[in-house]
């Protein structure tokens, strides 16, 4: 309990001293906020699942390293954005829109492709690590162009001050380095003293290697994502709010998975369930982005809620499918029968009449 307090402390720290030094150095470097959300806090808060992963699949615990990345993936979109909206509703960038998200959506593809054969090799990590790389390099490369050119990517005039200039930006670029290095240094020690007490319950009641690294581990790495997420929105840095979690999938598949399957003595093993329930739902989930996103380019409370509802329905089928339940089969065909279909006409009404109205 104590350890749990220390972690919950940490975490909080750290996502404050995080926000606050990433939002002022994106302008002492001419990158917009949202792209340090998708890049240096993206990939700063995934470093829990990284380190995770790696080790897992380094000492052969395959399962925990790939349930891990994909249950990571369904807890940010459904319960970090499900949350972070019923707080406060998040205005999502156009750039977000018109190709973070459709990355993220590629890239959930490709690896239940590359999945579908039953494992994932060495060579399929370094082609994961390869795209990260040029991901990167293509996102700083426009943000600085835009910012350069005196813009921002929704067409409008930045008041930032000019690039370089870090006295503008709140303080000496060094300074936000160091609140960047502490707060992750803060995040990466919370989670994993969390996650070390959350592991330990867990196989004592007997559950599965995979269903930890689907929920507890997955719930637990990302809790730098939540925190980060949450005090981002509360502080109004939306950007980074929404940008934090569509970049930690990009960075989780990529990088995570990437690295995981290059140090694996013989690869990534999939469990049969993975390419016919467990990636599918993570591809579903980075599709359901894409109309909640464009309907007014907002996230609006009750999207949220729709959100944090499905990931609550995705654990319980999780506990009831590890437990081997009666109500298995009757909880999966009111969620599959009725829950989604109505959501996905009531997003694709939504998104038809916005559609319209921007055409007028």
């Amino acid at each position: 309990m104590l350890w749990f307090v220390i972690g919950l402390v940490a975490l909080i720290a750290g996502a404050e001293l995080l926000v606050r030094g990433a939002s002022r150095l994106a302008l002492a470097m001419g990158i917009s906020p949202l792209v340090v959300g998708l890049t240096v806090v993206a990939f700063g808060t995934s470093s829990p699942e990284l380190s995770v992963s790696v080790q897992s699949a380094w000492s052969g615990q395959v399962d925990i390293a790939l349930g891990n990345v994909v249950g990571s993936n369904i807890f940010n979109v459904l319960f970090i954005l499900g949350l972070s909206a019923l707080i406060t509703p998040l205005l999502v960038h156009e750039q977000l829109v018109r190709r973070e998200v459709p990355v993220m959506i590629g890239v959930s593809l490709l690896l239940w492709a590359l999945a579908a054969d039953g494992a994932i090799g060495r060579l399929d990590g370094i082609v994961l690590a390869g795209l990260l790389t040029g991901y990167t390099v293509v996102l700083i490369r426009a943000s600085r162009r835009d910012t350069a050119q005196g813009a921002t990517a929704d067409g409008t005039i930045a008041d930032a001050p000019p690039q370089g200039d870090p006295a503008g930006a709140g303080g000496h670029w060094a300074l936000q380095v160091g609140f960047i290095a502490a707060g992750l240094a803060l995040l990466v020690l919370g989670s994993n003293w969390l996650v070390e007490a959350a592991v330990g319950f867990a196989r004592a009641l007997g559950v599965s290697e995979l269903v930890i690294g689907l929920t507890l581990i997955a719930a637990g790495t990302s809790l730098p994502e939540v925190a980060t997420s949450i005090t981002a929105a509360l502080r109004g840095e939306r950007d980074i709010a929404v940008g934090n979690v569509v970049g930690s999938n990009v960075f989780n598949i990529l990088g995570v998975l990437g690295v995981s399957a290059i140090v694996s003595p013989a690869g990534l093993d999939v469990a049969p369930s993975m390419p016919v329930f467990d990636l599918p739902v993570m591809v579903a989930v980075a599709l359901a982005c894409l109309p909640v996103f464009f309907t007014g380019r907002v996230i609006a409370r009750w999207e949220g809620a729709l959100f944090f509802a499905y990931y609550l329905a995705y654990t319980a089928y999780l506990i009831l499918m590890a437990r081997e339940h009666d109500a298995l089969q009757e909880f999966g065909l009111v969620v599959a029968g009725f829950a989604l279909p109505l959501t996905f006409i009531t997003l694709f009404v939504l998104s038809v009449r916005q559609w319209r109205m921007a055409q007028r």
